[in-house]
């Protein structure tokens, strides 16, 4: 089916169906309509008849009511009332005690006790569905409205007036032809319309279709343009349009061997070495340290497949090729980079890294190439070490910073009573002990916190071994559970790190991590949940300790890893500094998420072991 089929089809189904549901709204409003009109005129019938009634009773009450209510007088005022009905079947007097007909318009009513469901339920609460079903279908129920009459002899009696909307449908024929007529008129002129919109519409894109042909056939002169009517002024300026966009197109084609020019001085001042073979295997792209790593020009591997460029005696030639098969791709994999007994033209080692270019994303099918990329890894080494080295200084800058504000308070102190020590002095005041006193604790205290950052700063020793981050977490846990147990603090443990190691100092990084245990404790004194939970990624495990106590504010997330800086009274604001400058030394990173009210995650990234 063409989309023009299908925009047509669905227009016209869109146009039916709005205009059906117009026609059905109008004809549910003219039903509730004349059900509310047969409604009324039955009240009013009823009202008189009740009145007719009680006035007749009043006339006759030296007879009894059996008599009374058959008066020929009665049913001739009653008849009367019954002249344009329109749905009203006929008006009964009925007794309370068995619903028993007394007197009616119909003299086959009279004696029956027959009750029916009340009109105005109908009218008032009942669905447009029911009530079409009483208007138009095969419903051939009545109905009733009814007003007692005062008791007379002990007994009450009411006036009933009986409703069959049966009666109603033949004053309704003639509406719902003329509603039929016009919506049978609007479909067809709504479909009409739509077939004539869609065939304008669909020729003026034939039109445009044309053009984007030409377009692709490289075709972008305006003389193309000159066969379009002078009436097509829209068309032929969405043509021009078209017509411009080959143009760039055409453009975009120089742009992009430019761009790729650009591409290819940049990568080449990279460490690493990038390859891009196309679906039929051959080399489309080579730039980098092409002629370091593998010790050949790019021009002479230019068209070769990837079995030449990568040799299949050598490991990295297996593997491309194996990656380039199976679709899998490759990440930093440690890779000799010539066979066995010779010599490298470069490095012994590489890092692979393949890619499947894939049109389609999941699709092997549609792969439309490979990406190798070689990298040296002691290049890799020499930038992680510098990252390495900015991160402790950025370290050492937090640390500085707590030092300096400790420093500054004692000296502010000392300084502040040297001068009133001085003032006492030069007024003849020998009494400056208790200023001497102070200033000698402010010292001690001076010397205290130079002490703990010279010791803070010295050199550690690391005593590196290869532990098992199950067994890492394992025993952490077994140290806090006594403390958490007296805390009324539960401990859940979740381990995703099976087989995986770590290279670190077992004691110190345990100390690292119970400091943040126990700031977790504290932050808890009623109790809650205290969270271990260990996971492994490509190169890095990631170990997380999280609470549910207060939280930390975010006007404190940038203090709380300063020496000396601690939100409680009696801290002394060395825990934390102590546990990141410990990750610094194990090459890892620190960091936490903190919502107030609702607890801190820390998490802690350390290196695989290799």
């Amino acid at each position: 089916m063409t989309l023009q089929t299908k925009v047509t089809l669905g227009s016209v189904l869109l146009a039916t169906v709005f205009v059906t549901l117009v026609s059905g709204v109008d004809l549910v409003g003219f039903m509730q309509l004349e059900l509310q009109a047969t409604f009324e005129r039955a009240e009013v019938i009823k009202d008189v008849a009740k009145y007719t009634v009680i006035d007749t009773l009043n006339r006759r009450r030296d007879v009894v009511l059996h008599d009374a209510l058959r008066d020929p007088d009665l049913k001739g005022s009653l008849l009367n009332l019954l002249r344009s009905p329109n749905g009203v079947l006929s008006i009964d007097v009925v007794s309370a005690v068995n619903h028993e007909v007394l007197a009616s318009t119909l003299e086959s009513r009279i004696g029956s006790t027959t009750y029916h469901p009340d009109f105005s339920t109908l009218v008032r609460q009942r669905s447009w569905f029911e009530k079409l079903n009483v208007l138009l279908f095969k419903d051939r129920r009545y109905y009733i409205l009814e007003d007692p009459v005062g008791p007379r002899s002990g007994a009450t009696i009411y006036v009933r007036v009986v409703i069959y909307p049966a009666l109603i449908r033949p004053s309704l024929k003639d509406t719902l032809y003329q509603k039929g007529q016009v919506a049978i008129l609007s479909v067809t002129g709504a479909v009409l319309l739509t077939f004539l919109f869609s065939m304008a519409l669909f020729r003026a894109l034939g039109h445009l279709g044309h053009m984007l042909d030409l377009a692709t056939s490289g075709e972008y002169e305006p003389e193309n343009l000159t066969a379009q009517r002078a009436d097509d002024g829209e068309l032929s300026m969405m043509a021009s349009k078209v017509n411009l966009l080959g143009q760039r197109l055409r453009g975009a084609q120089f742009e992009v061997s430019d761009l790729r020019g650009n591409i290819d001085h940049l990568l080449q001042d990279l460490e690493d070495a990038v390859f891009i073979f196309n679906r039929k295997s051959h080399l489309v792209f080579a730039s980098g340290s092409v002629e370091k790593l593998l010790g050949r020009a790019r021009s002479d591997l230019a068209g070769q497949t990837v079995s030449e460029v990568f040799p299949l005696s050598t490991m990295l030639g297996l593997l491309v090729a194996q990656s380039s098969e199976t679709g899998r791709a490759i990440r930093n994999r440690r890779v000799p980079l010539a066979a066995g007994g010779q010599t490298p033209a470069g490095p012994a080692l590489v890092l692979l890294s393949v890619d499947v270019l894939e049109n389609v994303p999941g699709e092997r099918a549609a792969a439309s190439g490979i990406l190798v990329r070689l990298r040296d890894p002691e290049a890799q080494r020499k930038i992680n070490r510098e990252l390495q080295t900015a991160d402790r200084l950025s370290a050492i800058s937090r640390i500085s910073s707590g030092v300096a504000h400790e420093v500054k308070n004692p000296l502010n102190a000392i300084l502040l009573h040297v001068e009133v020590a001085r003032s006492k002095l030069s007024h003849g005041d020998t009494d400056v002990a208790e200023h001497m006193e102070i200033i000698s604790r402010e010292i001690l205290r001076l010397d205290r916190v130079v002490r703990t950052f010279l010791d803070f700063t010295r050199p550690v020793e690391l005593q590196l071994d290869t532990v098992p981050v199950q067994e890492l977490v394992r025993e952490i846990v077994d140290l806090a559970r006594p403390q958490t147990a007296a805390a009324n603090i539960q401990v859940s443990v979740r381990q995703e790190a099976d087989g995986v190691e770590v290279r670190v100092d077992r004691d110190l990084l345990k100390q690292a991590v119970l400091n943040l245990v126990v700031n977790a404790m504290q932050a808890m004194p009623e109790g809650g949940e205290l969270g271990f939970e260990a996971s492994a990624g490509k190169d890095t495990v990631e170990l997380r300790i999280s609470d549910t106590g207060a939280g930390i504010p975010p006007e404190l997330h940038d203090k709380i890893f300063r020496l000396y800086f601690s939100t409680k009274k009696e801290g002394s604001g060395i825990g934390l500094a102590m546990t990141f400058r410990i990750v610094q030394l194990h090459d890892g990173t620190i960091d936490f998420t903190s919502e107030p009210g609702k607890g801190t995650t820390f998490l802690i990234r350390l290196p695989i072991a290799v």
